[in-house]
Parts: C-alpha cells; sequence; structure tokens
C-alpha cells in the first residue's frame, strides 16, 4: 500500500537509465517525490534550484563527476541536503574522497532497492535532527518544539501553516512554487487554487500583522518566498 504521507523529496543523479527507472518505481508508489538527472550539469543546476530531502548522486557521470557536484553544493551553494554517494567501486580511496566532499553516505552498486530506501529515511531523519530549529531573520521555527517565535513574540499557527513556515524556511532564499506548497499540504490531490490563497493569507496574517517589515512575499506567477530584512 502507497504511504502518501512521505513526501521525501529526492533527486537522483544517475546516467545509467535503467537503474534511475528502477529506483524511480521503486520510491514513487510508496509516496516519495523523484526527480531525475542523467548528466552532471543538470544534476548540479537541480540540485542548487531546488528543495530536495536527499540527493542520490552517482560518482561517474558525463559532464561533472559526483565528487565535483558534492563540492561545488557544500561549499559554493552552502547546501546541506543529505547526500548519498552511489559508487561502482568498493574502495577506501573513494569513500575518502566522497567524506572529504561533505557526502553523508555511501552505497555501492549492485544494491537491494530496499537497503537504498533505508539510507534515505536515515539521511532524513539524521537531517530533521540536525535542523532543529530553522531561522530566516528575526523568525524562527522550533521543529522539536513545533512553536514560532518573531523577535521573541510566540507566533500561533494551525498545522498546515507549519509546514508551509517549514517549507519556506527551508527553501530561504529561494522561492517555493505553488505546487510545492501544496504538495507539502496536501501531497498529490491539492484542492482549489482558493484554498493555498486563503492558507497563505492566515500565515502572511500570523508573521507579518505588527511588523514594520513584511517577511512572506508573493512572486507572481510562481510561487512565494520569505525576506529577511536587510541590515540597514
Amino acid at each position: 500500500k502507497a504511504m502518501a504521507s512521505t513526501h521525501i523529496r529526492v533527486l537522483i543523479v544517475e546516467d545509467e537509465a535503467e537503474l534511475a527507472r528502477c529506483v524511480f518505481e521503486f520510491l514513487e508508489p510508496q509516496g516519495y517525490i523523484v526527480d531525475h538527472a542523467a548528466d552532471g550539469v543538470s544534476g548540479l543546476h537541480l540540485a542548487v534550484v531546488n528543495t530536495y530531502d536527499v540527493i542520490i548522486l552517482d560518482i561517474n557521470l558525463p559532464g561533472i563527476n559526483g565528487l565535483d557536484i558534492c563540492k561545488r553544493l557544500r561549499e559554493d551553494a552552502n547546501k546541506t541536503t543529505p547526500i548519498l554517494m552511489m559508487t561502482a567501486k568498493d574502495t577506501l580511496a573513494d569513500k575518502l574522497a566522497g567524506f572529504q566532499r561533505g557526502t553523508d553516505d555511501y552505497l555501492v552498486k549492485p544494491f537491494d532497492l530496499p537497503e537504498l530506501e533505508a539510507r534515505i529515511r536515515a539521511l532524513t531523519k539524521r537531517s530533521v535532527s540536525r535542523e532543529k530549529v530553522l531561522i530566516v531573520g528575526d523568525l524562527q521555527f522550533d521543529l522539536g518544539q513545533v512553536t514560532a517565535t518573531r523577535a521573541g513574540k510566540p507566533i500561533t499557527l494551525g498545522r498546515i501553516c507549519e509546514r508551509m513556515l517549514e517549507k519556506l524556511m527551508r527553501a530561504y532564499p529561494n522561492i517555493v512554487e505553488r505546487s510545492e506548497l501544496e504538495i507539502a499540504i496536501w501531497g498529490d490531490e491539492p484542492p482549489d487554487s482558493d484554498a493555498l490563497r486563503s492558507h497563505v493569507y492566515t500565515l502572511r496574517k500570523a508573521i507579518d500583522d505588527g511588523f514594520e517589515h513584511k517577511m512572506l512575499e508573493t512572486v507572481h506567477r510562481l510561487g512565494y518566498k520569505l525576506l529577511a530584512e536587510q541590515n540597514k
């Protein structure tokens, strides 16, 4: 039975089409949202512009290899997304090279798909526990306590606004598309667009009312993003 509540976003960067297809067909029915890139350049682009919970990265890729992608994500893009490196070689030198560039875990090909899923789940749990408190400007969201404050003042949020705020804070300073917010709230069966608009209105009132600087910005035709106040 599909676990529709999963909604873990996974990027797989893999040039072997058959392997990528197998991963897709195994993860998607369980509620995972999977994107695929078949080369290093496309993979790096997707990893930088989108927000993922886990990136599955092959070492040997056309364009840019997995080790270089990992290094660029960590050093240039400041991305802390957990990275699971896939390699056909089970050598210590490869593993050390990967860990030096910021890889979180390793999987040697060939592997069983249930093991891949177990590694993904372990990485997402580790990632959430590592980021217990999200901070953007004077806005703080404690995921463990499920409490939010702005400039030290408590903010009251419903469950849907909590999910939206977490998504927006994790993506900061990037835009979260409307469709991404809808998936975060309702999964693959969102209601009409007015429903999202009304929740955005509620969230905006909760975090922006009474403050001169408005943090929740609508990006015309794209989605929404948070704006931290610039230092004057």
